[in-house]
């Protein structure tokens, strides 16, 4: 089979990976992006975000895109409660319109950024089974079909268990001692109402006894929950998921005495997926390897409890776009330019993430947590 040269190749079609190339795009370079899903609508993106001024929003204007971004924020999703084990409300805020972390779905976001590259940028259905070294820069990317490819420039944009991390670091992401499990309930104005009156219109949390439940009210007027719980890492694997009854009543059974619109959060959805938590070393960084790079989760997968992932991703992808454009003709120097920004501000979002797992699912999470959703912002 022959071999397709592309000058710069990107590796996942995540937010990040599309930041790169729109920004890219923006400014006279073209890119291509290969993904493993079968194509855009292959699975629901889920999940809602908070977009953050200082990042993510900071992409999305190298990008373009933040008039259409405003388009499609969530009304009323930076709402926020903070319940404990018992159903009591600690804290509770509306969004009042004038926050710098507007809520969006992740999938609309997602779908701007798909629309805002020309024709075929995606080549969707390559999974990436290999990537190697030829020298002077270039590397070989070989996929699951059997089409390989070659680059002067490789962006490995693939997430956690990233196949082009190994190129330029030998770390693999940790488990973090936590475990979700994630449910939806539909329509929940209609048909879970009680539910809905306790999450509210925006982000929710509770929490109590190393455990809590963190969910977001969704565009589609969907409760999207995540059940998080200290766990051994092989807890998961006891428990059948594809039973739903079943895997709802273990999990509940480590719920005993919370308050019972809180166990309904579980008991009462359409969906449930565990997920184990995971986390590359805080400070996670390389040596400068000619020709290749790695933004988002492939460099610096943390956990979620720092809200940075999706802001960092896409500010990845915009910083190292715009380095390129800085450079012409010398990636190298780019590259290095790049990095040297990258690894501080990953590694200050690794260290507060680290350090929010341990607060909120430490022995005062609930009353720390109050504490810091009522502090002033600027002693936060």
């Amino acid at each position: 089979m022959s071999t397709t040269h592309f000058p710069v190749a990107i590796v996942g079609g995540g937010l990040g990976g599309l930041t790169a190339a729109r920004v890219l795009h923006v400014n006279g370079i073209e890119s291509v992006i290969f993904d493993l899903e079968s194509g855009p609508e292959a699975r629901t993106q889920g999940g809602m975000l908070d977009i953050h001024e200082e990042n993510g929003q900071k992409a999305l204007r190298a990008a373009g895109l933040h008039d259409d971004f405003l388009k499609i924020v969530h009304e009323g999703g930076q709402a926020m409660r903070l319940l404990g084990p018992d159903g009591t409300v600690h804290v509770s805020t509306e969004d009042e319109g004038d926050g710098d972390r507007p809520e969006v779905d992740r999938g609309d976001l997602r779908d701007l950024l798909l629309s805002s590259l020309p024709e075929g940028t995606v080549h969707w259905g390559s999974k990436v089974t290999g990537a190697r070294p030829l020298g002077d820069g270039r590397h070989e990317v070989s996929f699951a079909d059997g089409s390989v490819i070659t680059s002067d420039l490789l962006i490995g944009a693939d997430g956690a268990w990233s196949r082009i991390r190994p190129l330029l670091s030998d770390a693999k992401p940790a488990y973090t001692g936590i475990s979700f499990v994630e449910t939806d309930l539909h329509e929940a104005d209609t048909r879970h109402p009680r539910s809905a009156a306790v999450v509210g219109g925006g982000f929710f949390i509770a929490l109590g006894h190393g455990s809590g439940f963190l969910a977001h009210r969704e565009t589609d007027g969907s409760l999207h929950v995540y059940t998080a719980l200290k766990a051994d890492e092989g807890w998961i694997d006891t428990i059948d998921f594809s039973d739903h009854i079943a895997a709802k009543a273990a999990v509940l059974s480590l719920f005993e005495g919370w308050n019972e619109d809180l166990r309904d959060l579980v008991a009462d959805a359409e969906t449930i997926t565990p997920r184990r938590i995971h986390a590359l070393p805080v400070g996670h960084r390389w040596n400068r390897v000619p020709g290749v790079t790695l933004l988002g989760d492939a460099a610096h997968v943390m956990s979620p409890f720092a809200g940075e992932g999706a802001n960092l991703a896409m500010y990845d992808g915009a910083e190292l776009a715009l380095a390129l454009a800085a450079h012409p003709g010398d990636p190298e120097t780019a590259l290095a330019a790049y990095e040297v920004a990258l690894f501080p501000r990953s590694e200050a979002s690794a260290a507060e993430s680290a350090a929010s797992l341990d607060t909120m699912f430490g022995e005062n999470g609930l009353e720390q947590m109050a504490g810091f959703f009522t502090a002033r912002p600027a002693d936060r």
